[in-house]
């Protein structure tokens, strides 16, 4: 299972300096996780200002 990010998300890029694999990135309206690269730490989880970055079917 990998992390997704939800449609709370506010651009703010928090997220993608955290992951430690490097599977954020910045989308058009919201950042992205690569779930062929997530590695399902929660990292990311813990620096969202908003909790966009859920673990996958718990959005």
């Amino acid at each position: 299972m990998t992390h997704t990010i939800n449609d709370d998300c506010v651009n703010c890029g928090a997220c993608a300096p955290e992951c430690p694999v490097n599977a954020i990135s910045e989308g058009s309206t919201k950042y992205q996780i690569d779930p062929g690269v997530c590695i399902d730490c929660g990292a990311c989880a813990d620096v969202c200002p908003v909790g966009a970055p859920r673990p996958e079917g718990d959005q």
